[in-house]
């Protein structure tokens, strides 16, 4: 019993079943057709012709009538029509005078089915156990009567068309209907006798065929299943072949190749692995100054908070204003808070490679035009004289969220820093597009130079050029570090250089051409 389940399970049962599975269908499916199609389409095809007839007929009658003096012979046209269709053709004058017939019996025939129209109420027939009429119109026009009737005494089917020519004659064609209920079944029987053929065949190819194509499947499954206890040695035959199975073969044999170095390649470097272990304490050195260099910065902040707190508490002072002042000094402090922690998470996301970016076209002109006039008030408490040339809109591919950033902290680290030189006092961005498809924005702030020592210390996280760290102005000190993190991401230059009157900060985006 249970080698016949697996022999069920097996590819070659499954592809044999399957194939005589399908075969079988068809033929099913084409003997339902058969029975339910066959008759309505035996049946229009021959309306159709006996339709076709008339037409023909009448356009003959139509031709004589126009040109007395036309060759055409009619009574040899007609006949060749009834000879060619197997049609019964009567036509009858005025007073049913006899004009032509294809046959000589064929009046006293045509006048016994009139009888039976006449008395179809009164006659019925049996057509697959029920009684019906001895006639029944098929097609129906002005003109036109196509009907199907049954000879009792002859066994016999027809179809009868009825019609009046244009120049008034009658014109009756009989064409005899095989018995369509004989024809389906042997239609039938010999689909059986093809579909009992076809499963023997498609039985005997299947079990060739799967054979052919389950033997080098199965070699694979032998040494997969050795691959998986480590063992390399055993490796699939190719052939000329460039079928998918013995692709697969090729690309099992280069896995087998590669897993076998890559395992000994990690036996030979799991000493070194042991070194990786003493990085970790580096790491945890790396944690504690990062926990430090955030318990400083939070500590002035909160001490100010907790100190007006207590104030407004003890009603220090009394008055309105003092009490505003202390609430105020509250809101700043826990704002730039706000601002630090948001700052140093970002950072941190950027920094573990969590960052989520999502590039698109975008105007750069646009967006740095967008961050002057939200610092603008901070540039005119300074006085600040702003340069940006921003003739045409220029197209980047990147993250507009970030790109902000990267220009807003720019551009406000100009501003905090920005002296007068040689009379004036201002600052200064300019696009330039480089050859290699890539644009640099560069931000120039009048001032005093940065030291050569501070010109890499100032993209590390809490770093102040100002020993002083003046709380109105001397920010976080992340805002820089969150540029190094967001240029990486795009392995775009950044940096800084020192001017004859100033400091020019500067990064690169790739360029997107405008369509």
């Amino acid at each position: 019993m249970k080698k016949l389940k697996e022999k069920l399970k097996s590819i070659r049962v499954k592809l044999f079943l399957c194939l005589c599975i399908v075969v079988t269908v068809i033929v099913l499916f084409l003997i339902m057709i058969n029975n339910v199609v066959l008759e309505s389409f035996y049946l229009y095809s021959k309306v159709k012709n006996v339709k076709l007839a008339y037409e023909k007929i009448n356009h003959y009658y139509n031709l004589l009538e126009q040109n007395e003096n036309t060759t055409m012979n009619i009574e040899e046209e007609l006949n060749h029509i009834a000879l060619k269709n197997d049609f019964d053709i009567l036509i009858q004058g005025k007073e049913s005078i006899l004009i032509f017939s294809s046959d000589k019996n064929l009046t006293s025939s045509i006048n016994k089915m009139n009888e039976i129209i006449l008395n179809s109420t009164a006659q019925n027939f049996i057509v697959n156990g029920k009684v019906t009429s001895n006639q029944r119109i098929i097609y129906q026009s002005d003109k036109v009567t196509i009907r199907r009737m049954i000879d009792e005494r002859n066994s016999m089917n027809y179809i009868l068309l009825s019609a009046t020519l244009d120049n008034g004659n009658i014109l009756y064609i009989r064409i005899q209907v095989a018995s369509i209920e004989e024809s389906v079944q042997i239609s039938n029987r010999l689909l059986i006798l093809i579909g009992g053929i076809s499963i023997l065949i498609a039985g005997v190819l299947a079990s060739f065929i799967s054979k052919k194509f389950t033997e080098p499947i199965l070699e694979l499954n032998d040494i997969a299943q050795n691959m998986s206890k480590l063992d390399f040695s055993k490796k699939y035959r190719t052939n000329d072949t460039d079928d998918e199975i013995n692709q697969l073969g090729k690309s099992i044999n280069t896995m087998s190749d590669k897993l076998e170095s890559t395992i000994k390649q990690l036996r030979e470097t799991n000493g070194e692995l042991e070194k990786d272990i003493e990085e970790k304490s580096k790491i945890d050195e790396m944690r504690k100054q990062f926990i430090s260099d955030v318990s400083h910065e939070l500590k002035t902040p909160i001490a100010l908070i907790q100190g007006y707190a207590e104030g407004l508490i003890e009603n220090v002072n009394t008055d309105e204003e003092s009490k505003k002042f202390y609430a105020e000094v509250i809101l700043d402090e826990a704002e730039k808070m706000d601002s630090l922690v948001k700052q140093l998470l970002e950072l941190m996301k950027l920094e573990y490679g969590k960052g989520e970016f999502h590039n698109r076209k975008m105007d750069i002109v646009e967006l740095i035009k967008e961050v002057v006039r939200k610092c603008n008030v901070m540039v005119k408490e300074k006085g600040i004289q702003v340069e940006f040339d921003s003739s045409k809109p220029i197209y980047v591919l990147a993250d507009e969220f970030y790109i902000e950033q990267v220009v807003t902290n720019y551009f406000t680290n100009a501003i905090k820093h920005a002296e007068e030189r040689n009379e004036e006092k201002k600052i200064k961005i300019q696009i330039e597009e480089k050859d290699n498809h890539k644009i640099r924005v560069k931000i120039f702030n009048t001032g005093e130079n940065i030291k050569e020592e501070d010109l890499e210390r100032i993209w590390k996280r809490f770093y102040k050029v100002d020993a002083a760290r003046n709380r109105e102005e001397g920010g976080t000190g992340i805002g820089l570090a969150l540029v190094k993190a967001i240029m990486n991401h795009y392995q775009n230059e950044f940096g800084v250089q020192n001017k004859e009157n100033g400091v020019e900060f500067y990064f690169e985006l790739n360029q997107e051409k405008q369509e």
